[in-house]
C-alpha cells in the first residue's frame, strides 16, 4: 500500500523571500524606534520624578531638548530682516516633498539651503520661526536656531527666546533608533556664531550674555550629550 504523500508548506522564492524578510525588519525597526522606545524613555522619565527646567525645550515625544540660549527683541518684521541679513536662511515646514529633499540632496551632497528642522516645543508650543546656515555642500552639516514669540506686556517689543545649536552630521539617534541630526557638544559656540553674525551685519543695538539655565552637562532628546555655561545671549534688534 503506498504511503500517503506528506503534506509540504510552499517554499518562496528566494526574490520572494528576500522582500518578505526586508519588509519584516523595516516593520520591527519602525515599530521599536518610533514607538516602543519613546514610550519607554518617557516612562523612564516620570519614573526618575526629574525636575524640568523651565530653560529646556520638548521633543515630540516629550523628552528634554534642547536648551533656550537666545533671546532677542524686537518685531517679527525685524528678526526677519536682521536674520536674512546675517546670513540666516528660514527653513522650510516639514512636508512630505521636503524630507524627500533632505533626504535626496544629504545622500548626492547637494545644497538645500532652507532645508527643514525637527520641531522643538516650548511652553507646549511648537518653534514660530527656525532659521539655518549650511556647512558644506549638504544640510548634513548646518548652523540652525528655533525662535518661539513670548507674549510681551501691551507698548513693549516682542521678545523671542530660541535654541541655537550646531548640526555635525546625520545618524542613527541613541535614544531609539531614529534616523535624525546631531548636535555638536559645545552648544555655546553656536550662541556665539548667532551673535557675531549678527553683529557683523549691523543689526544690533545693544548685547550681552545674561543668566539662564545654569551650568549644565546634560543630553538632549536624540541622546545627544552637550555642555552649557547656562548663559543666554541678549541681543536688542534695530532696522537693518
Amino acid at each position: 500500500m503506498d504511503n500517503p504523500q506528506r503534506a509540504t508548506s510552499p517554499r518562496l522564492d528566494p526574490p520572494e523571500w528576500l522582500a518578505t524578510r526586508t519588509l519584516f525588519v523595516a516593520a520591527t525597526y519602525a515599530s521599536l524606534a518610533y514607538v516602543v522606545a519613546p514610550w519607554l524613555w518617557r516612562r523612564r522619565e516620570q519614573a526618575v520624578g526629574r525636575a524640568v527646567s523651565p530653560w529646556l525645550t520638548r521633543t515630540d515625544d516629550d523628552l528634554p531638548g534642547d536648551p533656550l540660549n537666545v533671546a532677542l527683541v524686537g518685531s517679527r518684521s525685524e528678526l526677519l530682516r536682521a536674520m536674512l541679513r546675517a546670513g540666516w536662511a528660514p527653513a522650510d515646514a516639514i512636508t512630505w516633498e521636503s524630507c524627500w529633499r533632505i533626504a535626496e540632496t544629504t545622500l548626492l551632497r547637494r545644497a538645500y539651503r532652507d532645508a527643514p528642522v525637527s520641531t522643538l516645543h516650548y511652553r507646549g508650543r511648537r518653534q514660530d520661526l527656525a532659521f539655518e546656515m549650511p556647512v558644506g555642500a549638504s544640510p548634513r552639516r548646518r548652523h540652525h536656531v528655533r525662535f518661539w514669540l513670548l507674549r510681551a506686556p501691551r507698548g513693549e517689543r516682542p521678545l523671542w527666546i530660541g535654541a541655537a545649536s550646531f548640526d555635525r552630521g546625520i545618524g542613527i539617534s541613541h535614544r531609539d533608533g531614529e534616523l535624525t541630526h546631531h548636535i555638536a557638544p559645545e552648544i555655546d559656540d553656536e550662541r556665539q556664531w548667532l551673535a557675531t553674525t549678527l553683529g557683523q551685519a549691523a543689526c544690533l543695538e545693544e548685547s550681552g550674555l545674561v543668566p539662564g539655565i545654569g551650568r549644565l552637562s546634560a543630553c538632549n532628546g536624540c541622546g545627544d550629550p552637550y555642555t552649557t555655561d547656562g548663559r543666554f545671549f541678549l541681543g536688542m534688534l534695530r532696522g537693518c
